[in-house]
């Protein structure tokens, strides 16, 4: 595949809509895109197969255990081929998983990161779309739905892309 990343390798650890939507175009500008998923795949898959498909083509999907030692030997072997990471979890998650910022760029220090969450102000908060859409006032209580659109999943992701 051509394109301004050519050459370029995305190693991905964010599951649901954000990390895959930023996935998928940075994919789409020509980058190799590895996705970690957990043993039990990415619930995106579950809630919405096409669209999960449809971003994840083209991605190579592993699923792997990382809090277990073989696991998380393999992603330490992806991380030294990847350019940037994504992640989508709360920075002491990460620090459980030897992931956080000082450990990586130690090991790894031509690695980029980019982090999606929440809040960026406060990213040990967690946080899902469904939450910031309700706190804005978007869905009325008394017909409890899912929105249309996953505004904020989808402005994350293209955040994180930009």
């Amino acid at each position: 595949m051509s394109g301004p990343l050519h050459g370029f390798t995305v190693l991905s650890l964010a599951p649901n809509l954000p990390g895959p939507l930023a996935a998928a175009a940075l994919r789409d500008d020509g980058a190799q895109v590895v996705k970690v998923e957990p043993p039990g795949g990415d619930p995106f898959a579950g809630w919405a197969p096409e669209w999960y498909g449809e971003l994840t083509r083209g991605v190579e999907v592993r699923r792997l255990d990382v809090k277990g030692a073989a696991g998380h030997a393999e992603l330490r072997a992806l991380l030294v081929g990847a350019d940037l990471l994504l992640t989508s979890s709360r920075p002491s998650a990460l620090g459980r998983l030897g992931l956080d910022g000082g450990t990586l760029g130690r090991d790894f220090p031509r690695l980029c990161r980019v982090p999606i969450v929440g809040d960026t102000r406060t990213p040990e908060v967690p946080g899902h779309d469904l939450t910031y859409v309700a706190e804005a006032g978007l869905i009325d209580p008394a017909r409890p739905a899912l929105p249309r659109t996953l505004l904020a999943d989808v402005l994350g992701g293209q955040r994180a892309h930009a």
